[in-house]
């Protein structure tokens, strides 16, 4: 397997092969790197050659992880995680700090299908810390512009070892719970309150969430029933009548933890300087309804508002009209077009496009609908496009796609604009595996 690259940040080398990365940052914004799987690689070879990559951005840049994911099979987890740690080590990029393992399949079953880092430019050595949680890391904090960022990573809810291992026991001492998943739901959300409060904030300064839902379709009315609930208790559910958009944005497809855990997130809050303009906004999505008038209590997306960058969070988004109702039952075609539409239409609100996208997932409900997925995504013009695409099941039966994603663009003569020179892109891409 041969690695190609350059180091120049404006130019793009393309071989054929199945293993990418793409980094997209602005000025000293937010950087997303994207490796992206494509095809059938050894998960060893795969994970080394992604955290190589990696690895070798973070240290040329100078840049700190305050959100990584992996997304693979479960079968694969501990391979996945040692090529991480030699990788990153040979770098002397820290290791020990969180790392959600999202347990989806790749396409051609088993393996890696990519990873997701958000870094940073730390100014200095208070500008970025490790949130901990009972001796444990479990999230990235860090500072800018005057506001407080504070990233939770693979909460659950956690109960103490209680029965043996070979009774369900993992190696970290989690216990498969005997609690029911709408418990261990209510559990995982007054968890993270608790963590935010420690560290200044609370769940009503969160902005997005990730859930990661085992059995998805077995249960969602129960999650989103318990959800409601707990958000009704943090004062952030809008009642009847209410039009305010107080709920975060946020991803919620069907995956499962390593713990066995029934629900794990990720959460991202910010805490902001009460001297300035709020820097977070909820956003709708004028061609689709508000998740929450069907009982989903999520935003259908957040704008997190710097001096000169934008970062839109969009949440989960599959082919759901104005009404709420599904679109395009059995097309997987239609549904693909209907959801790029739809994100096309949330990110034009705050002057971007599709083009905007920095990192982002894309859920197939069967392993056939991902190349027709990549050549829509190429008909588009998004040829490179920074995605990690996976077979997860979608909150609804008849849904075949999802995509969530973060798009960044920056302020250019005082107006927002989709990416243009000033952002920095750089694809390397692997050979075939031998």
């Amino acid at each position: 397997m041969q690695i190609t690259g350059t180091k120049d940040p404006f130019r793009t080398e393309r071989k054929p092969g199945s293993i990418a990365l793409h980094r997209t940052g602005a000025g000293q914004g937010p950087v997303f790197l994207v490796a992206s799987v494509t095809g059938k690689e050894d998960p060893e070879a795969a994970a080394r050659a992604s955290y190589a990559m990696i690895a070798d951005s973070l240290y040329d840049q100078g840049m700190v992880i305050v959100h990584e994911r992996i997304f693979g099979s479960l079968r694969s987890e501990a391979v996945l995680l040692r090529e991480r740690k030699a990788e990153l080590s040979l770098r002397q990029i820290t290791t020990d700090g969180p790392v959600t393992f999202v347990g989806c399949d790749p396409p051609w079953g088993e393996g890696l299908s990519g990873i997701i880092i958000h870094a940073i430019y730390p100014d200095g050595a208070d500008d970025a810390w490790t949130i901990m949680d009972d001796g444990m890391p479990c999230g990235r904090g860090w500072r800018r512009d005057g506001s407080t960022y504070l990233m939770l990573q693979n909460i659950q809810a956690l109960t103490r070892p209680i029965i043996p291992l070979s009774k369900g026991r993992n190696e970290e001492g989690l216990s498969s719970h005997p609690l029911s998943r709408p418990s261990q739901v209510r559990l995982m959300f007054d968890r993270a309150d608790r963590i935010l409060r420690r560290y200044g904030s609370s769940y009503k300064d969160v902005a997005r969430t990730w859930l990661y839902l085992s059995g998805i379709l077995d249960w969602y009315p129960d999650f989103n029933k318990a959800r409601s609930e707990k958000y009704g208790e943090f004062g952030i559910m809008p009642g009847p009548g209410d039009n305010r958009l107080l709920l975060p944005a946020s991803t919620g497809i069907g995956a499962d933890a390593p713990s066995g855990a029934a629900a794990s997130m990720d959460v991202l809050a910010v805490v902001e300087n009460s001297d300035r303009a709020p820097s977070v906004r909820k956003l709708s999505n004028r061609r689709q309804l508000d998740a929450f008038r069907y009982g989903a209590a999520f935003s259908r997306g957040a704008v997190m508002m710097e001096d000169d960058v934008k970062l839109i969070q969009v949440s989960g988004t599959a082919a759901i009209d104005e009404h709420g109702v599904s679109l395009h039952p059995g097309d997987i075609r239609s549904q693909i077009n209907c959801t790029f539409d739809r994100i096309e239409t949330l990110l034009g609100q705050e002057g971007a496009d599709l083009r905007s996208i920095a990192a982002a997932t894309a859920f197939v409900k069967r392993p056939e609908y991902a190349p027709i997925f990549w050549k829509m995504a190429a008909d588009r013009g998004l040829t490179e496009f920074p995605a990690v695409c996976v077979v997860a099941d979608v909150c609804r039966e008849e849904l075949l796609f999802e995509i969530d994603a973060e798009a960044v663009i920056r302020r250019c003569r005082g107006v927002w604009g989709p990416m243009d020179s000033a952002f920095s892109t750089t694809r390397l891409l692997v050979g075939p595996a031998a």
